[in-house]
């Protein structure tokens, strides 16, 4: 169905953190803004959405998210892997503002937007958002912003105002040696993620730490059509290392899905709510590996794709799958070209702190952590990316599509074509 760019599910918690450090101290600004809590689910502060946002930003977050997901899936073959583009993204963007230089030039290249205006970059993030958080009644979205800085310890005025306007981040000051310091933040977390992500950050802070700057992006959405539980059954479950499992599948016939076959798989894309987000299930072919499909997805033929779906009848079986997936992604970012920002010595991040001679701040860490639970009623989800930042001193008629082997997944934003989760699930794990 022309026009079908517009698909993918939501439950993203974001969590960014930021870690910054140094010695020296100019120009303080603290506030608050408003934290989004809740969604369709009657926010009082909730912004109205955007009209429009820029279609660069969100192809350049789509380029991105291929790449990075890429370079997991050889890092970790035969493992399952699910990450929250969008709350990847997002933590990078906020660090992007604080970047110059050659650091400034390599992150731009790495998260495709060479060429964009930074003033238009901020501004497609903070239309994107507005987007985002308003989905439909049968959809929940959370997404929330925080800086916790140092006590006593002051920023530039420009990266904090940036990321108050644009991004909606509340800037608190905090006392890092109080012993609670990391249960406020953390218990922060826990509260704008809806209990799915407890933790980000450690018992203690380090003395050399002076801000986190977090993001949460939640989203839990209902089924359009749910799956009758009466109907999920124990099925054989084909594993990648050639063997088979039982494993809970869930079934629905007789009804018209977006459908898609393309040269070696099958596609189908499965609404929540009214349809704004959806969940776009890719099944490769017997014999295709999942990670060679992975490999081969490009920006050219995911668009494409998303227009050659139309409304077919058919049965789905789709398993249950609940998963929690953390990962270190210094080794994936720095192969993608983002070496410099993680060098003691090269790194610039000058338009975030003033720096001390004979010091310098570097991104010293991004850590990754993810929730999925899906089964006959929908699909709840989170991600929490944390960055730290260190110093030194074709139509058919009928189909049949049972996911029972090795498959791929994105939760799309209709609206936008945004991607909030994707993953390659090779074992569907599942506990109640």
């Amino acid at each position: 169905m022309k026009g079908f760019a517009k698909f993918f599910m939501g439950i993203l918690l974001i969590t960014v953190m930021l870690i910054m450090t140094s010695c020296s101290s100019i120009g303080r600004y603290f506030g608050d803004s408003g934290l989004f809590e809740g969604a369709s689910i009657g926010i009082s502060k909730l912004p109205p959405p955007a009209k429009e946002v820029d279609n660069r930003v969100v192809q350049a977050n789509t380029r991105f998210a291929f790449k990075l997901f890429n370079q997991l899936i050889e890092q970790q073959p035969g493992e399952n892997v699910f990450i929250s583009p969008a709350s990847i993204g997002m933590a990078l963007a906020m660090t992007y503002n604080g970047a110059d230089g050659e650091t400034k030039d390599a992150m731009a290249k790495v998260l495709e937007v060479q060429g964009i205006d930074i003033e238009d970059f901020n501004k497609a993030y903070a239309a994107l958002k507005t987007i985002l958080q308003n989905p439909d009644p049968g959809v929940q979205v959370v997404i929330a912003n925080s800086l916790w800085a140092r006590k006593g310890m002051s920023f530039y005025d420009d990266f904090l105002n940036i990321n108050k306007k644009f991004y909606g981040a509340e800037v608190q000051e905090l006392d890092f040696n109080s012993p609670n310091a990391s249960k406020i933040i953390n218990g922060w977390v826990k509260k704008q993620s809806k209990g799915k992500i407890d933790k980000i950050i450690g018992d203690t802070i380090s003395p050399d730490t002076i801000m986190f700057l977090i993001n949460v992006l939640y989203f839990k959405g209902g089924w359009t059509n749910k799956f009758d539980p009466a109907l999920t059954r124990e099925e054989p479950f084909s594993l990648d290392n050639g063997t088979q499992k039982v494993h809970p599948i869930m079934f629905q016939t007789g009804k018209k899905y977006p459908y898609y076959k393309g040269e070696n798989f099958q596609a189908v894309s499965l609404p929540y709510g009214n349809g704004r987000v959806s969940m776009v299930v890719f099944l490769p072919d017997e014999g295709v590996d999942l990670s060679e499909f992975c490999r081969g997805i490009t920006l050219e033929k995911w668009e494409e794709w998303m227009n050659s779906f139309s409304n077919t009848q058919g049965e789905v079986g789709l398993p249950k799958f609940k998963l929690e997936y953390e990962v270190e992604l210094n080794e994936a970012l720095k192969a993608l070209g983002m070496e410099v920002a993680f060098d003691p010595e090269r790194a610039n991040f000058a338009k975030m702190h003033p720096i001390a001679p004979g010091a310098n701040v570097y991104i010293s860490g991004v850590k990754h952590k993810t929730f999925v639970e899906t089964n006959e009623q929908g699909t709840e989800a989170s991600g929490a990316t944390s960055v730290e930042v260190g110093i030194t001193s074709v139509p058919v008629d009928n189909f049949s599509m049972i996911v029972n082997r090795p498959f791929f997944f994105v939760i799309r934003d209709n609206e936008t074509g945004s991607l909030l989760f994707m993953g390659a699930i090779v074992d569907p794990l599942y506990e109640k």
